[in-house]
């Protein structure tokens, strides 16, 4: 819709010229280049993937602490007078509980969290520095990774056969 808006009004300034045109077309120009929904949202995309990871982990770590606590408060006594609704669920069922609060916490702590004005400028500021690191080619980290591993076997064959070279000394001098 707003293509058409826009064309008409391109229409309605070359109407004001005396010069040949040719009609618009309702879709891009052939020099432009359509951008997906991913290339659009530029470092907002790493921003919003860094909340929707901080609640997956929220929520995680709030489902396994109640389903923990629900289990600690069952052995006690006292809670189990005050609040009878402990023994309702068996041990195995707790999870579900667990879960479906743990996901509710970790949604209530995204929207909070991107709604918290210097919290969010400060995550879109780290994400369009990242945005602007050079970043290494995958052959130059896979090259690399094989030095940083082949170095270290080195190292531990080298000090390996010194430690087997250090240990036949000692037994040679003080015997075994």
């Amino acid at each position: 819709m707003a293509d058409i808006d826009e064309n008409k009004a391109k229409e309605a300034e070359l109407a004001d010229s005396d010069e040949p045109r040719a009609p618009l077309a309702a879709g891009p120009a052939p020099d432009v280049e359509v951008v997906g929904v991913s290339e659009s949202l530029g470092a907002d995309k790493y921003v919003f993937a860094a909340f929707f990871g901080v609640a997956i982990g929220v929520a995680y770590i709030v489902s396994k602490t109640i389903v923990g606590l629900w289990g600690y408060l069952v052995s006690w006594p006292w809670a189990i007078r005050t609040f009878p609704q402990l023994l309702r669920v068996a041990e195995d069922e707790r999870s579900p509980y667990g879960t479906v609060t743990g996901a509710i916490v970790g949604v209530v702590v995204m929207v909070v969290c991107l709604r918290n004005e210097r919290l969010r400028r400060w995550a879109d500021d780290v994400a369009l520095e990242l945005s602007k690191v050079t970043w290494p080619k995958k052959e130059t980290v896979t090259n690399g990774t094989i030095v940083v591993i082949a170095a270290g076997l080195f190292a531990t064959l080298y000090i390996g056969l010194l430690d087997r070279l250090w240990g036949f000394v000692t037994t040679l001098v003080y015997g075994a």
